[in-house]
């Protein structure tokens, strides 16, 4: 039986109006480092590497 493929899709939109003043038109809260020194976006990433290298074997 062929196996299917899942491919995440990160979603990071939206103005950010919540998290003003940090997160501003020209700063979007996805690129706001917020805990650490990763930026949101980045740390969404780094849990999406760690559930896909579980979900290969």
């Amino acid at each position: 039986m062929a196996q299917s493929k899942l491919y995440p899709v990160v979603m990071a939109g939206g103005s950010g109006s919540r998290l003003w003043p940090l997160s501003r038109v020209l700063y979007p809260k996805q690129f706001l480092c917020l805990k650490g020194d990763l930026t949101m976006l980045q740390t969404t990433i780094c849990r999406l590497n760690a559930w896909s290298a579980k979900a290969r074997w």
